[in-house]
């Protein structure tokens, strides 16, 4: 019950099975935000082992109105997933099943022209051919979505047909043989083949059943230096360079699923940097790349990399904030530490060749037993391709602090740089114990939507940890009887 009359019962329900568990979480509210409905979520989570290795997992949630989750802080999520996977992993493979429902609670979406119901497959196996040596690996992967409407037009301007309704199936190939020389440098053959058969309904644009099959072919050198140093400190400098060339794409297939790419060092010699499989990387390119390694017992350790794609042709298959457009991308630079005090800093820029910032994150996390800090920045160009039309740049911050055995202090803030005001920050005190646990908290949030206005919010819990409540208990201290 809170002081302006509003009325909230929440509800957890937990059950262990011999082969797994199911927790159910839900609450039921009326309040002055919304007098004119009642207001709810009920969310049901699951695991359980099935027989031959495989994995079930579920999550399935259902919520009254947009701004419900928000309101009580129970989920900032705007596009509730509710998923069923079913998984088995072993060593030389993979499997993957996956149904998927998913409702938007973002403002201005309409859950009419989103996929509402998704269904994914995925095999992969690796083997080792018998006549060209090397590793392969083989994948196998399924595709579908449903869309609610039956329009075939793109009203709503988002570049997707409001009732595209697909299907596809994927076959992928790869292999991959090294050859060390005597003097440590290591050279590469690579190649993949892909397969991929559509059908595409509801659409005016795209539409039949089409069907493409390509391949990459790639020749890698790697030349590892490695130093040992004093008090078994060691040293890798590894300069790359990597030449691939792949068919120029087509038109024919709509691009859902890679339209965000990004470009970092994970991908900087990947063949292709789409996430997806609607998209592949075109073209005659150069991967060029120099990598640095620090490392020390005492867990002091230093990691550089630093990198570029040269393209023969820009066939103009990227946005410019992804760093990746032109027939010279950006600079990739990374760098990332880390020392036994539990002082770790990560940091990743994209600069273009008069080292303009087109994106950059970074991020700084110290932990100590009595106190901790995580400090972030972060800055995107702005991008309409990526759904982006302002430049983002954000401060972010998150500190802890122990004041006693029993009490701690906690404080966050995100601060937006373009705007020059906090869009989220609050303030938490705990005290806590192995009998009870007392929260007392203060948050204000900035931001505002037609659904979700700025709020200030004051919370009080205390929680009973002998009676089904938190798992782990509190500092040791006796309770009195």
């Amino acid at each position: 019950v809170t002081t302006l009359g509003s009325h909230s019962v929440e509800l957890r329900y937990r059950q262990a099975f011999a082969t797994g568990s199911v927790t159910v979480n839900g609450a039921v509210t009326q309040d002055h935000l919304r007098p004119d409905i009642t207001r709810g979520y009920a969310e049901a989570l699951g695991t359980f082992a099935l027989p031959d290795d495989f994995a079930l997992t579920f999550r399935g949630i259902l919520v009254s109105d947009k701004a419900y989750l928000l309101d009580y802080g129970i989920s900032n999520d705007d596009r509730l997933s509710s998923q069923i996977d079913v998984t088995k992993t072993q060593r030389n493979q993979y499997f993957d099943a996956r149904l998927i429902s998913l409702l938007s609670v973002r403002d201005g979406e309409s859950n009419l022209t989103l996929p509402s119901r998704i269904t994914d497959m995925t095999y992969e196996r690796r083997f080792e051919p018998a006549i060209l040596g090397g590793e392969g690996e083989f994948h196998i992967d399924t595709h579908s979505h449903y869309r609610t409407s039956s329009a075939t037009g793109d009203a709503d301007l988002d570049g997707i047909a409001d009732g595209r309704d697909l299907s596809r199936i994927s076959f992928t190939g790869n292999w991959r043989r090294n050859f060390t020389t005597q003097n440590g440098m290591v050279f590469s053959a690579l190649a993949e083949a892909n397969a991929d058969y559509y059908q595409i309904a509801q659409d005016a644009v795209y539409g039949g059943e089409p069907s493409r099959a390509y391949g990459t072919a790639a020749l890698e050198m790697r030349w590892p230096w490695v130093k040992a140093g004093s008090g078994g400190v060691s040293h890798l400098i590894e300069p790359v360079l990597q030449l691939v060339v792949s068919p120029r794409p087509g038109s024919a297939l709509p691009n859902e699923d890679s339209s965000l790419v990004e470009f970092d060092e994970g991908n900087l010699f990947a063949l292709n940097r789409f996430p997806g499989a609607d998209a592949y990387e075109g073209g005659a390119r150069a991967n060029l790349g120099l990598s640095y390694l620090r490392y020390a017992p005492s867990g002091w350790t230093l990691a550089m990399t630093a990198g570029r794609v040269v393209r023969v042709e820009d066939l103009g298959q990227f946005s410019h904030a992804s760093g990746l457009e032109g027939v010279r991308s950006d600079w990739m630079l990374a760098w990332g530490m880390q020392n036994e005090g539990g002082l770790s800093v990560t940091n990743r820029l994209l600069l273009d060749d008069g080292l303009a910032l087109t994106k950059g994150e970074l991020r700084l996390d110290l932990n100590r037993d009595r106190y901790g800090v995580t400090a972030g920045y972060e800055y995107l160009l702005a991008d309409p391709v990526e759904n982006r039309t302002d430049t983002l740049s954000e401060l972010v911050l998150d500190a802890r602090y122990d004041l006693t055995s029993n009490w701690s202090a906690e404080l966050s803030n995100r601060y937006d740089l373009i705007a020059d005001r906090s869009a989220q920050a609050a303030l938490q005190l705990t005290f806590a114990n192995e009998c009870i646990d007392v929260n007392l908290s203060l948050s204000r949030r900035f931001t505002s939507s037609t659904s979700v206005k700025p709020t200030t919010d004051f919370g009080l819990s205390v929680e009973l940890l002998g009676f089904g409540g938190a798992s782990s208990a509190g500092p040791q201290r006796m309770c009195g009887r």
